[in-house]
């Protein structure tokens, strides 16, 4: 495996702080805080029942007035966030709550659910893995409403491909079922996307562990903090949720049918899933940084252990050296014709003794 000793960047994610908003505003003030990605605000409109189905690409919120006055059910995705205006025609159209509306171009927004009178708000972290290994964090937002259902994106990543496909092939359940279905098959499609990134995690953890076994890395520490970080944020990304759909579950809501229920408990239980696999994975990143220290320690005590053996070998010889080498002129041995050769004699046969004493007790 190739060596790694570059630096180890932040995860982009998590490195660019969002703007916030001026304090002392008043509730409902409509200020986009985050990231413009699109150069314009894009509406599609989806209608179907049964029967058929109609997708429509909307230069104006009126146009979708026919779809919504009759009885089949309307999707609106609307993709961009940062064109205020636009979007305020949208909201305005459907009466949104003033928080809705400020909490939908706040894209820092903690995963929630709300009911409000005329409709129910979800705000969901989609969460996705690119082509080049990036993870690409956007803020979704979904309106439920007696017989429509918006979602806002930050981006037109097709995150929603999947229940397109499902409407297009005539799926029956979701064909026949209310926009309360529709909206599970939303939500469930982010959770969906989360098993990816749970995935993601557990291979680039893998990596790391056989990184460490495999050799001595500098980069390690600041890899396996990095991945530390990762699974905070994802594990902020879906905790909130969970707690909102238990609540979601308890309370009666006129915008979800019971039988509906199961469906959005069936999200729950992914969710737990989900989290219970990041928890495994916290303690696995926490092991591994105490499985890295010990290998540095262990390094070290081999290092030592050499350092100690030679410094051992040498003692005895720096002894007879200092011994020989004293400025003594009744020292009968200096004056011995094989004097020198018998001292190289007894220096190379107590090194030889100790060496092999050394590996006899298996220190070396």
């Amino acid at each position: 495996m190739k060596k790694i000793t570059q630096r180890i960047p932040f995860p982009s994610f998590l490195k660019h702080k969002q703007p916030v908003k001026k304090p002392g505003l008043p509730p409902g003030t409509l200020h986009f805080v985050g990231k413009q990605k699109l150069d314009e605000v894009t509406i599609k409109l989806c209608d179907y029942d049964t029967e058929q189905l109609g997708e429509y690409d909307l230069h104006k919120i009126d146009d979708s007035k026919p779809y919504l006055d009759s009885p089949s059910k309307t999707w609106l995705n609307i993709c961009g966030l940062h064109d205020v205006d636009k979007l305020k025609e949208i909201w305005n159209y459907f009466e949104l709550h003033p928080l809705v509306q400020e909490d939908i171009i706040h894209t820092s927004q903690r995963p929630k659910i709300e009911q409000y009178p005329n409709h129910l708000f979800f705000v969901l972290r989609m969460i996705s893995v690119s082509e080049g290994e990036e993870l690409n964090v956007e803020q979704v937002s979904i309106v439920l409403g007696k017989n429509y259902v918006l979602s806002f994106q930050e981006d037109d990543i097709p995150i929603f491909e999947p229940v397109l496909h499902r409407l297009r092939s005539a799926a029956p359940r979701l064909r026949k079922s209310g926009p309360d279905y529709l909206a599970y098959a939303l939500v469930d499609t982010i959770v969906d996307h989360y098993f990816k990134i749970l995935e993601h995690i557990g291979d680039e953890i893998e990596i790391l562990e056989d990184k460490i076994l495999e050799d001595f890395d500098n980069s390690i520490p600041e890899r396996i903090h990095a991945l530390r970080r990762k699974l905070i944020f994802f594990r902020k990304s879906i905790w909130p949720m969970r707690d909102n759909l238990n609540m979601l579950l308890r309370d009666e809501s006129p915008f979800i049918d019971e039988g509906q229920k199961i469906y959005f408990r069936d999200v729950n239980d992914h969710l737990v899933q989900i989290i219970d696999g990041l928890e495994n994975y916290r303690d696995m990143v926490i092991g591994m940084l105490d499985m890295y220290m010990s290998q540095v320690s262990n390094k070290m005590n081999e290092v030592m252990k050499v350092l100690t053996i030679i410094a051992t070998i040498f003692i005895p010889l720096t002894f007879i050296a200092g011994v020989y080498g004293m400025n003594f002129e009744n020292m009968p041995e200096l004056k011995w014709n094989w004097a020198y050769p018998a001292l190289w004699v007894i220096m190379i046969t107590v090194t030889a003794g100790m060496i092999y004493f050394f590996k006899r007790k298996n220190w070396i």
